[in-house]
């Protein structure tokens, strides 16, 4: 009985798959640039909400223990000595309430709802638009990418591989018709390499119908040349049998395979980067089959069809092989056995042409246009990828006059830290990479700041797709290892899917600032208004289950109306957010302060002159106040819904553009409008409100519509480019050199 014998060297982690699964495996734990600015605001919102409402409950206690509130019919709500426990204590408690209810209304609980539900509203449209989104958060960072480190072949080409020109024996050849030229013992070696040395194969139909050719598009391409030039793929590879199969590795670009042709001689051959092939190569076949050693002469003409293919955008492949004996071949080690590389003859070499998609370069112009910059990383020749950068309008001729917008994969890896870091912001084209070289850029990319975005197929592509901040792999060509290990799967293996999912992830960026605009001019009106009553009266307009509704409108149903705004245009002619873009823009800070300057002004003089105003000397105290706190409430409800139009475009004059495509948007103004009519018309015992007569009515509609007008002329004063959160970070920086003088004067 035979028996196998196998030595194990490894298993589970140790093996190179188990490191590479153990490595993509690791959670390394980074927050998304949104995530952390998200974080910020809400922390900020949060302090502010707290300390005000510690402010006013501190306030109305002391007004309240004092005797100088007072009750709705003006008698003191609180009387030392004359007013019972139980109904002091009820007061006091009273007042806690609208200090709850001040923090309920401040801490934005509705944000992380807007952030859920604008994520789920692109993530179902970008699966229309071919782009399966498998981590949520994927979408808003992509929208904040600031370069997309991009894989050549299947993604910016067709993936159609086909042998169009051939340098065989020495002479350049139709590719299609050049075996007859050829001595019959070159042909045949040719052949023999073709056929063995693949991990593609031939089926030939039963019929007698065309050959089905199957494998990588490069084994395709190669095989379905062979069947041209007359290989019959199962009758050479039955005349030899396999010895020793070395795959095509990713660091030395070629594969090898050893075939036994005979009792005493074994035939190795070799495939690969044409350039590196060449360069193990000793001796040349002519083209009647005679060897020739590889002079400097020839050496040189042999890189420069080499050059001429690549500068045609070609791929180009050689073919070599080399003679040892069968006595040399250590047979009861083959595993080990490390086939001959260094004495090669070469055979031949082709060009491979695989197209650039259509559309291609119009989407990586529009990339450029809205500030992402668009780098090619691939494994060939460093020529081909910079003619297929031209093609696809990644290059143009100022990019080539740099010394660093094209490098070798084996020059950046071989630089320092430091030194990678410098470069890697201007390289656009690296050839000849390894999959650690992809990796080593998206870290120094990382380092320098950037969001990358980087797109692959291989397992060998697994790391940079796990690195990088959004990993997106091909859903035709990609294998299991690098899905699994991307957060978007590209369904159509088309680039111009990827700018789609860029647009996307802008318009959740988008939609997230109009909310947080929107939240954060009702909450700095609601704030101010109740404080400043607090302080002045000992009263708020706004009672608890008012400023409820109130972050009901504001939060709930603004995030349903403000979250599922689609991509306009105008989003790809901005420039990428990056990192450490704030998240309140000066376009924002200052759509909010005109709204809520304009809502405070005029809500308090309401507030405090209302009664004179609406004339109301001939009612009751307490019912007079009634009216002119439903009329405050009234106002600042129909403001926010006026307000809501202004969010939709906080940089466009137009807020009406498009609103009516957006049914969901009407629908929940529309809701918000009835159902605030019947908390005022019906629901007055609940709310504490009473009816308001028409005037009162029109009267609060004109002052929620004076935003539109006001925000239309707001939009014309200019803001600064600096962003107004540096200006408070610059002023404390100018305060603390100033302190710790102050401390080593008074020291010393």
């Amino acid at each position: 009985m035979a028996m196998a014998l196998c030595w194990v060297t490894g298993v589970g982690t140790n093996t190179e798959w188990g490191m590479l699964m153990a490595n993509l495996s690791e959670d390394i734990g980074e927050e998304t640039p949104l995530q952390v600015r998200l974080n910020g605001v809400a922390t900020l919102i949060g302090i502010v909400g707290l300390s005000v409402a510690g402010v006013v409950l501190v306030v109305l206690w002391i007004r309240y223990f004092t005797g100088h509130s007072n009750n709705p019919d003006g008698t003191t709500a609180f009387v030392a000595g004359t007013t019972g426990a139980k109904q002091g204590f009820m007061g006091a408690i009273s007042i806690f309430t609208i200090a709850v209810t001040i923090v309920v209304v401040a801490v934005p609980e509705g944000l992380p709802l807007a952030v859920t539900l604008t994520l789920a509203y692109s993530m179902r449209k970008m699966m229309r638009d071919k782009a399966l989104v498998r981590r949520l958060s994927s979408c808003e960072t992509m929208g904040s990418a600031t370069t997309i480190c991009s894989d050549k072949t299947g993604t910016l080409t067709l993936n159609k591989m086909t042998v169009v020109e051939a340098y065989l024996s020495g002479t350049k050849l139709n590719p299609c018709d050049n075996t007859g030229m050829m001595s019959s013992s070159v042909a045949s070696l040719l052949v023999e390499g073709i056929a063995q040395n693949t991990a593609g194969a031939v089926f030939s139909p039963e019929n007698g119908g065309a050959a089905e050719v199957a494998g990588a598009p490069t084994e395709k391409a190669i095989l379905s040349w062979g069947l041209k030039i007359g290989m019959n793929f199962n009758d050479v590879r039955s005349k030899s049998s396999v010895l020793r199969v070395l795959p095509f590795n990713s660091v030395k670009k070629c594969g090898g395979v050893a075939v036994q042709v005979s009792d005493t001689y074994v035939h190795i051959h070799w495939k690969g980067a044409a350039e590196l092939v060449l360069a193990s190569c000793k001796s040349w076949f002519s083209i009647d089959g005679s060897v020739h050693p590889m002079s400097s002469d020839k050496y040189n003409e042999l890189k420069r069809s080499i050059d001429d293919m690549a500068m045609s955008s070609l791929r180009c492949i050689a073919f070599a092989y080399c003679t040892c004996e069968l006595t040399m071949v250590p047979r009861e080690d083959l595993d080990k056995w490390q086939l001959p590389d260094d004495n090669l003859t070469l055979l031949g070499m082709v060009g491979i042409k695989d197209p650039c998609r259509p559309g291609v370069r119009d989407a990586v112009q529009l990339c450029s246009a809205a500030g992402v910059k668009v780098r090619m990383v691939t494994g060939d020749n460093v020529e081909t990828a910079k003619a297929i950068a031209f093609e696809c309008g990644i290059l143009n001729a100022k990019d080539v006059a740099s010394e660093t917008t094209i490098i070798e994969g084996k020059v950046f890896r071989e630089m320092s830290e430091t030194a990678r870091e410098e470069v890697a912001d201007k390289i656009t084209v690296m050839g000849r990479s390894s999959p650690n070289d992809k990796l080593l850029l998206v870290q120094a990319l990382k380092r320098k700041g950037h969001v990358v975005a980087v797109t692959g197929d291989g397992t060998n592509d697994a790391p940079a797709l796990h690195e990088a901040d959004i990993g997106l792999s091909m859903g035709i060509s990609g294998t299991e290892v690098a899905k699994e290990s991307s957060d978007i799967i590209i369904l159509d293996d088309d680039f111009t899917s990827v700018v789609k999912v860029v647009r996307w992830g802008r318009s959740v960026y988008a939609n997230i600032q109009k909310f947080i605009q929107f939240q954060l001019t009702v909450n700095v009106a609601a704030l101010v208004i109740n404080v400043v009553a607090a302080v002045s009266s000992g009263a708020v307009p706004l009672n608890a289950v008012e400023l409820l509704w109130v972050n009901l409108i504001m939060d709930t149903l603004g995030a349903l109306a403000l979250a599922t705004e689609p991509p306009t245009d105008n989003l790809m002619k901005r420039h990428p957010v990056g990192r450490r873009e704030p998240l309140v823009t000066n376009i924002m800070w200052r759509n909010l302060f005109i709204q809520a300057l304009y809502q405070i002004a005029v809500l308090l003089v309401f507030n405090f002159d209302g009664k004179r105003i609406f004339q109301l000397h001939n009612e009751s105290r307490e019912h007079a106040d009634k009216i002119k706190n439903t009329f405050v409430f009234n106002a600042f409800v129909f403001c926010q819904i006026f307000n809501e139009f202004n969010a939709r475009k906080p940089e466009e004059k137009n807020v009406f553009g498009g609103v009516t495509s957006n049914r969901l948007f009407m629908g929940i103004v529309g809701i918000t409008t009835v159902l605030q009519i019947l908390i005022i018309e019906f629901l007055g015992k609940f709310f504490g409100t009473v009816r308001l007569g028409w005037k009162l009515w029109l009267l609060s509609v004109a002052i929620g519509a004076v935003s539109w007008p006001l925000a239309y002329v707001g939009k014309s004063i200019p803001v600064p480019a600096r962003p107004f959160q540096d200006y408070l970070k610059h002023c404390c920086a100018w305060r603390r050199p100033r302190r710790r003088d102050e401390e080593q004067g008074g020291k010393s």
